[in-house]
Order: structure tokens, then sequence, then C-alpha cells
């Protein structure tokens, strides 16, 4: 069984496409090669900036013969019906075999499809592969309509037997003919030589100084710049995305260490850590006694007989250019906050729209002023504290370094807050109030920064709410779940008692006179939002200005499912707790579900859900046929089995340690004291018929029913749980 190898070599692959076009090649050459029916044992893809690369071990040598019986007209169909089945059949007349059916005798044809040898299928294959492949972006050179994403000039296309002999498979793609040939190294090893197998192609492209394998090059150059930081007393700062762009632009990684100049020591080491990298793919190497950003690591894609000291010289050179714009931008933003404060260096975002229909920047620093401030004292915060916040959270996007840099955001928010003396949390708060950005980002702990944090986050939801731009689908441009996703994180790890509804209605309104929809023409939707926003009007109805309200809160518990199915709860547990009262209090609705959850994993929780859904079942059926409702107290005088004396007593126990558990929102206590009625709501099923012939016993054992659906029902809607 042949292995294959394939090697497109081209001009330079950008280092962001260069992992997803080796999958693809992989994926696309594999597949083609197993719907022509080949089989192999396995595949690998690599990647340089030059070439991308691909082996199949273990390839059958040919596709098998295959035949297909194909069913036919009857024999006395229309002349044209049977040969038209001869046509697409690709059999003669006298191919054909009668036999006898229930409806009379029909045609079958037998077709035979012969085995074709790999490197006919390969060729193919491949061919339709690089005509075909997709790029992100591609484009066409010379005369030829051939597009790849530089230059391609070689294929390498080989199928090598048991016995090490390589056969080159024949094609031809737009004038390049395939051969077993390739390149090395650009500058060290120029020139072409022949391969026979993968392991020949790997060894003697290392030999050329071409590493093969990119996780290879990206574990070199980290080892080497590690070392050579940990030599002279520093640390490398890790950004692994960096890691695996650089080893994306070299063949043979050369890491080299150099200075940076004092003059920029002073600089935010954020600042010269984005500067670097952003501009010249530098990995920052850090002073961890006093985290100044001190060295900086390139990796150049050769050696020189200097040991890279050219190298190093033209790359400071470069650096000194750039890092002297990001302290120009630097002390410019310093002068603006130190002669106008932060509000001052804000005042310009009047004239930055947010939306066309929701104002300004400006305008917006107003509402979550405002909504912080209303905030605050649920999370802790002072509310003047959380309002100056507010005020200056954004205006670092007015500076200089940001409109350079927007992924310093929030970040140099900071460092110009301490700047111009604020304090007590205000400036964490200009930091964090961007976060949690994501599932695994950090959440704000300190009580101005969540105060901030939540204000921001809502006031984005409560305005595209109300001008009706909700996610739609996959759609969400103003990535709103993420904003409803990073509220619920600040409430429920921080532990935040708030009544959701409240905020979000600050959040609503008072709103300016622009908000207001005109509802002749806006859709029944935005009527509707018209009423939430323009809360003076009398004549609105109450309902109308709920509308857009429990749509939003609908919202926010269709993302803590989300959340919480990503921690193992289930989303029937989650439904049985959003239908009871106080759902918008989403720390307690986790307490709940958690509570619940672990519960219903136990064989006493499991046992008594059984035992609940039996006695509400009993109850609907009672209750639907009698007329009433059997929700009165049960008097043990008319209990007539030690088992429902037992349940009564248990439920007399377990009623008060239920109300006290649940006004003290220990839901662990509230499934403890359920857990103890397990056996005797067991015990009485089993002993006792709950429709007896006395009507006074019937209806006392229904009330007793009523009370175990009671007690279970304060708990969670159990009725909501599968099972």
């Amino acid at each position: 069984m042949p292995d294959l190898l394939i090697e497109l070599f081209s001009e330079e692959i950008p280092a962001r496409m260069q992992t997803r076009a080796a999958e693809d090649l992989k994926a696309r050459v594999t597949d083609g090669l197993v719907e022509a029916g080949l089989t192999y044992a396995g595949a690998a893809a690599f990647s340089t900036p030059r070439r991308l690369a691909l082996t199949v071990s273990g390839l059958t040598a040919a596709s098998p013969t295959l035949r297909e019986e194909r069913k036919g007209p009857r024999t006395d169909a229309p002349e044209k019906a049977i040969e038209g089945f001869l046509r697409g059949a690709g059999v003669s007349r006298d191919d054909l075999e009668v036999r006898d059916e229930k409806k009379g005798q029909v045609y079958y044809a037998t077709i035979t499809r012969p085995g074709r040898d790999a490197d006919k299928i390969v060729a193919e294959v491949l061919e339709r592969v690089i005509r075909n492949f997709p790029w992100p972006k591609s484009m066409r050179w010379g005369s030829g309509s051939l597009r790849w994403v530089r230059p391609l000039h070689s294929i390498l296309c080989i199928l090598t037997d048991d016995a090490g002999e390589a056969q080159v498979v024949e094609m031809d793609v737009d004038g390049i003919k395939a051969g077993n040939t390739t390149e090395g190294h650009r500058f060290m090893a120029p020139g072409r030589f022949a391969v026979s197998s993968f392991d020949d192609y790997a060894a003697k492209l290392k030999k050329r100084h071409v590493v093969l394998d990119a996780a290879e090059r990206a574990d070199a150059i980290w080892q080497d710049a590690t070392n050579q930081a940990f030599a002279a007393g520093l640390e490398v700062v890790e950004d692994r995305g960096l890691l695996a762009e650089v080893a994306g632009l070299v063949e043979w990684p050369v890491v080299l260490m150099g200075r940076i100049d004092d003059t920029f020591l002073g600089l935010p080491p954020e600042v010269l850590q984005t500067s670097m990298k952003e501009h010249q793919k530098f990995f920052s190497v850090r002073n961890p006694k006093t985290g100044r950003i001190e060295r900086f690591i390139t990796v150049a894609n050769r050696e020189t007989a200097d040991g890279g000291e050219t190298i190093l010289a033209g790359n400071q050179k470069v650096l000194f250019a750039r890092l002297s714009d990001a302290k120009f931008f630097w002390e410019n933003d310093l002068r603006l906050v130190k002669e106008r404060g932060l509000e001052g260096m804000a005042a310009g975002l009047s004239d930055v729209t947010f939306h066309n229909k929701l104002g300004s920047q400006a305008d917006r620093i107003k509402r979550i002023e405002a909504l912080a401030r209303e905030i605050a004292p649920m999370v802790g915060a002072k509310p003047d504290l959380a309002a100056e916040g507010a005020r200056i959270a954004k205006a670092d996007l007015q500076s200089e370094m940001v409109g350079e840099f927007p992924e310093l955001q929030g970040l140099m928010g900071r460092y110009y807050a301490e700047a111009a003396g604020h304090d007590d949390g205000v400036p964490e708060a200009c930091e964090e109030h961007y976060k949690p950005l994501g599932p695994g980002d950090m959440v704000p702990s300190a009580p101005v920064s969540v105060a901030v944090a939540l204000a921001d986050k809502i006031d984005t939801l409560t305005g595209f709410w109300a001008i009706d731009e909700k996610p739609t689908g996959s759609k969400d441009p103003y990535a709103l779940r993420r904003a409803a996703l990073g509220v619920i994180r600040l409430v429920v790890e921080n532990g935040v008692k708030l009544k959701l509804t409240s905020v979000l209605q600050q959040g609503f309104g008072p709103q300016p006179a622009d908000w207001i929809v005109d509802s002749a023409k806006s859709s029944k939707a935005n009527a509707k939002i018209e009423a939430v926003l323009y809360v003076e009007d009398e004549s609105v109805t109450y309902d109308e200005k709920e509308t857009v309200l429990l749509d939003l809160l609908a919202f926010f518990h269709d993302r803590l499912k989300v959340y919480l199915r990503d921690q193992g709860i289930r989303h029937d547990v989650i439904d049985a707790c959003i239908a009871m009262d106080g759902n918008d209090d989403l720390a307690l609705l986790v307490k709940r579900a958690t509570a619940l959850s672990d519960f219903l994993k136990t064989e006493d929780g499991e046992n008594l859900l059984q035992g609940f859904k039996r006695a509400n079942n009993i109850l609907s059926q009672a209750e639907e046929k009698d007329g009433v409702e059997y929700s009165f107290g049960a008097d043990v005088k008319f209990a007539e089995t030690d088992e429902e004396r037992a349940l009564f007593d248990a439920l007399k126990d377990a009623a008060p340690r239920v109300d006290a558990a649940l006004k003290s929102e220990d839901f662990a206590a509230v499934m403890s004291a359920l857990a103890n009625l397990r056996a005797p709501i067991d015990a009485f099923f089993e002993a006792v018929q709950v429709n007896a012939e006395n009507d006074i016993v019937r209806r006392n054992r229904l009330n007793m029913l009523g009370q175990i659906r009671k007690i279970g029902l304060s708990a969670a809607d159990l009725t909501k749980i599968e099972g």
C-alpha cells in the first residue's frame, strides 16, 4: 500500500491563513480520495510560509471494481423509455437481462465500473482541490486563470511503495507539472532537490534549514526565548497568539533578544507590549522585580555571520521610531488630562455617535452615570464614586493612545484616571467596566467597578431593545448576548442581591425625546416600545409599558440557561426555577437551581420527585372530576393507618423548616427538609389507597396530597422536571 506525499510550493502565505489552509488541504484531498474509492491509514498536514504539505499513509493502490444492478422498464414499455434506460446505464440491449415479476417481465442491467489506479485518482482529486481551494483571499498572476493565495511555483506529488520506490503522479495545472522536487530555505539553502518519501522529505528540508512542523517551530521559539530571558534574569511575557503568528513567519527560527532604549522604559508596560506586538511582532521581556518591559525578542528567518547583530540593529532603529510615537501619544494625553481633567478629555464624545437612534457617546455616558448611581447601593458602592467612575470611564476613547491602539481602551483610562488624581476604586472601574468580555474573562469584584460595568451593559441592552435591534438567529451585531452574559456573571459570581426588573426599568426611562418612536411610521413592535419609553402618557396601559421589559427579561433567562447548562444544570431544572416568583433576582435563581440540581442527583431527590408527581397526578384527576381544589389542611383525626399518621407528622415537621429556609434563601436546607419526606411519602403510597370508599377519608387524603404538592412547589415548579 503506497504512501502519498503532496507539497504545494508558493510565495509567502500569510501566517494567519496557514493553519486553516493545511486543514483544508487534508480534508479536501482525503475526502476526495475516499469518495473515489480509495482508503488510507492516516494523514497529516503541515505548513510553512512557503509551502503546504500533506502526507497520506497506507493508501490503497487502486479503487475496487464495482458492480451495480439497476432495474429498468418492463419489456413491453415504449421504445423511447427502453432507449433512455440503455443510455443512462451505458449498456446495449444485448447486455440486458429479462426477469419475471408480478406485473410482468422487466429489464435489468448489470453495470460494471472497473477499478482505477491510485495515481490517476490522486491526480484528478488534487487538481480539483487546487483549482477550488477556499483561500479567504486569492490572486491571479501572469496570463493563467489559476488562483492561489500567492503565485504557486511548483507541485510535488509522489506515491512511494513498500520497497521505497517513488512514482511521480503525472498532472499539469496551468503549466505547473507535478514532480518529485522541492526547495529548501530561500537564503540559506537555495536550489531544488529530489525526495522519495515523506521521511526523506522532512529530513532533507531540516538539513536545508526548513522546519516543516509549525508546532515544532513554535516550541523552538518559546524554548530559546525563555532561555535567553532567564539567563538575563528576565521573563518573556506569554502570548500564545503572537507565538503562533511568528511561527508562521519563519521556516528556520532564529531567536534574538534586544534592548529597549532607556527613553521608553517609563511608558506603561502594556503600551510597550502592544506597540511591539502590533507593529514589529516582537515578544516583550519583563523584569519580574519591577514589572517593567526592558527588552524584546525578535525571531529572524535566517542565521547570519555576525550572530544577528545587524538584524537587531535594524530592528532597534525601527522600534525606536515606533516607541517615539507611543511616547508622544502618552505625553500628549497626560498633558491634556492635567490641563482639563478626564471630563475635559471626554468632552469631545458629544460629537461621537454611539448609534443614530441612541444619541452620542456623551448622551450614553449620562445614562450610564444615572444608572450606576442607582445600582451602587445594591453592590456595596458609594453612589458618588460610581457616578464619578461612569462619567470618566470612556474618556480614554478621546485619547491619542487609544486612537492608535483601540485594544488599550479601558486600561489607558485607568492610567489617566490615576494621573488625574482619582482614587477609591474609580481608576479600576475605568479599566474593568468593559469586563467580562467573554466566558473566560475575569469578572470585576470591586464595588465601583461592578456598578459601572453593570450600568454600561444594562444601558446597552435597554437601548437596543428600545429601538427594536435585538439579536436574530445567529446575528448579533451589537454583541447583546455577550452583554447579557456579562450582567449575569457580574451578578451571580459576585452574589449581588439585585432585582433585575427594577434596574431594567431604570435603564428604559426616562429617555430623551428623540428616542420616542413615531407610531404612525413604526411597526406594531415599535409602537409597544414607544409605550415603554414615553411613560408620561397616561393613556398608555400598564401591559403595554411592560412589553419590552418582559421581553428583555426573557432574553436574560435564555442566556442564564446557557450559562447554567455549561455548569451541568439541566434545562428542565432551570425552567422549574424560572417559573417561581423572584425570577428576576439572578443570584437567587442560580442558588435555587444549583440546590435543586444537586438534590435531584441523589436517591432521595429522585424518589421524592416521583412521589410528588404521583401526588400531583392523583390530585389533578380528582380536582378535575370533583370540580374543587384540594388545598385545605388535612386533619390527623381522620387518619386510619400508621403510614398516614407518619406522613402527617413529617409534613407538620417539614413545613416550618421549609418556610424558614426559603425566607433565609438557604435552598440547600430546603432540599434537606424535603429529603426527610421521601420515606413517609413512599410508605404512604405503598400502604394507603387514596380514593377510599369513605368520602370523608378520601377528601382528607386528597388534602394531604395537596400539602405535599404545596410544599414541593414552594421549592420549585417540580411539574416542569422531566422523568
